[in-house]
């Protein structure tokens, strides 16, 4: 059963200020690793996830043929030209990660897919103060299943691939931790298992 994995960062002494800032030098991280750090879509939510959003842009060619309007810089600005305390800030980009073509069996054949990664920026009193959990900026991942494929006969080809999925994990995130300027990361998932453990048991079965 897949499992939502996410990355929180805290900032020392950190200020709503900052936090378009922040962002964008999280997503410059992000295209380093990923190839492309072009927005998909950005959004901004008052108060709580239940509420609807106040601002919302998609950037595509549809909505936006300018490709530099979906850069970090111009779509962080334009998101937080509303900058609130209890304001959060979510922005949608994507990496291509290895999947196979057929959930199971020997013979799969694997593809790099596009897979969204939201990173969202907390305002302090968003949801009562959910950065204090969430990190002043979290990276969400989504389902955990391209870094474990646990559907997967994980014959040696399919462990290679998977290495790869997760390398991408690893590089973005040292990354993070050199460069962004944060004070702590926490790697985590919505169960509370451990990515690692659970990678660690799943190579070792490598057929």
């Amino acid at each position: 059963m897949s499992d939502q994995l996410y990355l929180s960062l805290w900032y020392p002494n950190f200020r709503l200020i900052a936090l378009p800032a922040a962002l964008e030098k999280v997503m410059d991280l992000f295209g380093t690793v990923a190839g492309s750090s072009r927005i998909r879509a950005a959004a901004a939510y008052p108060i709580s996830w239940n509420e609807a959003p106040a601002y919302h842009r998609v950037y595509d060619e549809e909505h936006e043929p300018d490709i530099e309007a979906a850069q970090p810089r111009p779509a962080v600005s334009a998101a937080t030209e509303m900058l609130h305390e209890d304001f959060a800030y979510e922005f949608e980009l994507i990496w291509e990660l290895w999947a196979p073509e057929r959930a199971a069996g020997l013979d799969a054949i694997w593809k790099k897919e596009p897979s969204i990664v939201r990173i969202t920026g907390y305002g302090p009193q968003f949801d009562e103060g959910a950065y204090e959990q969430n990190g002043h900026i979290r990276i969400d991942f989504g389902p955990d299943t391209p870094f474990l494929q646990e559907d997967v006969n994980l014959d040696q080809d399919a462990a290679e691939h998977v290495k790869q999925n997760v390398q991408m994990l690893v590089d973005f995130t040292n990354a993070v931790q050199q460069h962004a300027g944060i004070s702590s990361r926490l790697l985590w998932s919505e169960s509370g298992e451990s990515l690692a453990q659970k990678l660690i048991a799943r190579l070792q079965s490598v057929n």
